[in-house]
């Protein structure tokens, strides 16, 4: 391995850095010190070693056997938040509802990125969004470190963000994104994510173990929240036409408050989690003839 300022670890379990609590070792993880720390060690990384970057694993199942990969993971060189008029620029480790909060004091509505979990690394790559907002409605542009260890800058057209999906090369990693929104009053912005948050813990099981929404909705879009959004084309509605709610396998379970969600009950294996989805995707099929495409990354090897 390449000498690096940060901390290089191998045969580091990944299970206590996804919110699911699963997965294997990663052959190495590295964290590095800053920018220049990353792209050296790119360079210098054999072309034939994987890279996998990761966030803080909120939208993520590492397989049992774990990653055979060099897993990347930003920290605090890479969680400033910097506000110049209406445009926000956050690191990629930068938690998304920091950035929210931290645009909103200043009068810029982010508020979208208040409850989607995860960082704004992860955020970028997968066109994060929620009731009604993406991404891509408010970027403006991301740095990245290319897998050979060239520092780029991306435009929207580079990632042709689509509804969870971009086209972020294999093995590059995002190290900061700026944002633009639109003006608001602190105050009615502060309500306004208050109102989103007692939605979303109403709604969905923010006390257990998930990783967010586990499948896509068909209908292509995220959730809007308004009184006129429409259901039968959302993945929870058609897991629960399945009669799927609750349905468990090992220590994972479709949750009863929001059958979208997969949760770890407190045993679960990252097959036992697997598995469950690939029922789920199974019988809704047999029950509705629609295909449901995964939301969760799921990496590594299986024990």
């Amino acid at each position: 391995m390449p000498q690096v300022r940060g901390r290089l670890t191998e045969d580091r379990v990944l299970a206590d850095l996804t919110w699911l609590r699963v997965g294997g070792p990663a052959d190495w993880l590295f964290q590095p010190a800053d920018v220049d720390d990353l792209a050296a060690f790119l360079k210098a990384l054999p072309e034939d070693v994987p890279v996998f970057p990761m966030g803080v694993g909120s939208n993520l199942i590492v397989r049992d056997g774990g990653l055979r990969a060099v897993v990347i993971r930003m920290g605090r060189g890479f969680n400033g938040i910097s506000i110049e008029g209406d445009r926000v620029t956050a690191g990629a480790a930068a938690l998304d509802a920091h950035v929210a909060k931290k645009a909103a004091e200043a009068g810029v509505d982010l508020t979208f990125l208040r409850t989607i979990p995860g960082a704004v690394g992860g955020a970028v790559r997968m066109n994060a969004g929620c009731y009604g907002a993406y991404v891509a409605d408010h970027f403006v542009e991301a740095e990245a470190v290319t897998r050979q260890g060239e520092e780029v800058t991306l435009t929207a057209q580079d990632l042709n963000f689509r509804y969870r999906q971009t086209d972020l090369p294999e093995g590059w990693v995002i190290t900061e994104a700026t944002f633009r929104g639109t003006e608001g009053d602190p105050e009615a912005l502060a309500q306004k994510m208050a109102d989103q948050l007692a939605k979303r813990d109403a709604t969905q099981p923010t006390k257990d173990r998930t990783a967010g929404s586990t499948f896509r909705n068909p209908a292509g879009f995220s959730s809007t929240g308004k009184a006129d959004d429409t259901h039968d084309l959302k993945a929870w509605k058609l897991i629960d036409d399945a009669g799927l709610r609750g349905f468990c396998i090992g220590g994972a379970q479709m949750s009863e408050k929001h059958s979208n969600f997969l949760i770890n009950t407190g045993a679960a294996t990252a097959e036992d989690l697997e598995s469950l989805g690939e029922e789920v995707r199974k019988r809704v099929f047999q029950s509705s003839g629609i295909e449901l495409h995964w939301e969760i990354m799921r990496v590594g090897e299986k024990a």
